[in-house]
């Protein structure tokens, strides 16, 4: 049968439901709400699993449930991603493609990287949730830092053949419209040293990622890290924006093993990968990670899906890192006499 048949047939079943209930979303209003979404996600699991490592697109029946009761049933498409997660876990990250002829109200999503835990069971979706918070503490830090939105996610195997299990998951904002709301736009496909990026900017992320004990990321292998410049501005150094975090310290993934090149022995011990900086440039970004260190911990605390042992670890590894910042000594020692040199 026609593709394009399939699709309008599978509109047709479901246009009366989906039009009978919300507008259709906004993108950028989509990640601003912090509540919870539900989500019903039909699909062939089975094919999911099997064929993570050539990904094909394949359609999946979305029930998306939100805070104020109101709710999509819609027809999208799905595809694995992720180099690591489709050699090692049960399921692959995913691709969303919301933007399909059976999804009226979701289209404006377009297409979205969604992260789902790498195995099934509490420990798998303890550390997704880690890696959610870890978003966004960055997004305290900074204005260039994606947005992510949690959902509860029910999946059903369309043929059957996979017992149906709830998990949580998140999806990732598009770089694109991160970009828009910082005027910038992204830099594709760029070599870029790492001190050819914004030195202010750059500072900060090699702080962050010292602060979540995270060495998983290159600048000039464009590896867990994006780049975005000024619209209006084409001689301007490109902002990084760092993204996946599973590797982190402050997540804790039984999977992260440092690189042997790294020279520590778990991703929990700290390394700092900054190149040099004066004390001063080097105590002004911390003044940013001071200044939110109270809302940082309260976005901890306060996440009713993470579990109070996993709550107490993520505060107190951050908790070492600001003891460690308040003697002029140990700042000078990590991020200025023990600074990269290559």
């Amino acid at each position: 049968m026609n593709m394009k048949l399939i699709w309008v047939g599978l509109l047709l079943l479901i246009a009366p439901l989906a039009w009978s209930q919300i507008s259709p979303l906004n993108r950028q209003l989509f990640f601003v709400d912090d509540n919870l979404v539900e989500v019903t996600l039909t699909t062939d699991i089975k094919k999911l699993r099997t064929d993570k490592k050539i990904p094909v697109w394949q359609p999946a029946n979305i029930v998306m449930k939100f805070g104020d009761s109101s709710e999509v049933h819609e027809v999208i498409r799905v595809q694995p991603r992720g180099e690591f997660r489709k050699e090692n876990c049960d399921i692959a990250s995913l691709m969303f493609d919301f933007k399909t002829p059976a999804s009226p109200k979701l289209s404006p999503l377009k297409k979205l990287k969604f992260v789902g835990g790498c195995q099934v069971g509490k420990i798998a979706e303890d550390l997704l949730i880690r890696e959610y918070l870890t978003y966004k503490i960055y997004s305290l830090i900074s204005t260039m830092a994606f947005r992510v939105r949690l959902l509860h996610v029910k999946y059903n195997d369309s043929r059957q053949k996979v017992k149906p299990y709830a998990q949580y998951a998140f999806l990732i904002e598009d770089v694109k419209d991160l970009a828009d709301r910082n005027n910038c736009v992204e830099i594709k496909n760029l070599s870029c040293p790492t001190e050819a990026t914004n030195r202010a900017q750059m500072t900060i992320v090699n702080i962050f990622q010292y602060m979540i004990g995270n060495v998983d990321w290159s600048v000039p292998k464009c590896h867990n890290m994006k780049l975005i410049a000024p619209k209006n501005d084409t001689l301007a150094k490109p902002y990084p924006v760092p993204y996946d975090f599973d590797y982190a310290g402050i997540v804790d993934a039984a999977y992260a093993i440092p690189n042997e090149a790294f020279n520590i022995k778990s991703v929990r011990e700290r390394l700092y990968r900054g190149f040099p900086r004066s004390l001063e440039e080097i105590q002004e970004a911390l003044e940013i990670f001071k200044e939110k260190k109270s809302r940082m911990l309260f976005t901890i605390n306060n996440c009713d899906q993470l579990p109070p042992r996993s709550k107490k670890s993520m505060v107190s590894y951050l908790e070492e890192f600001y003891e460690l910042i308040e003697r002029k000594q140990n700042v000078r020692s990590v991020f200025v006499t023990n600074a990269r040199v290559k």
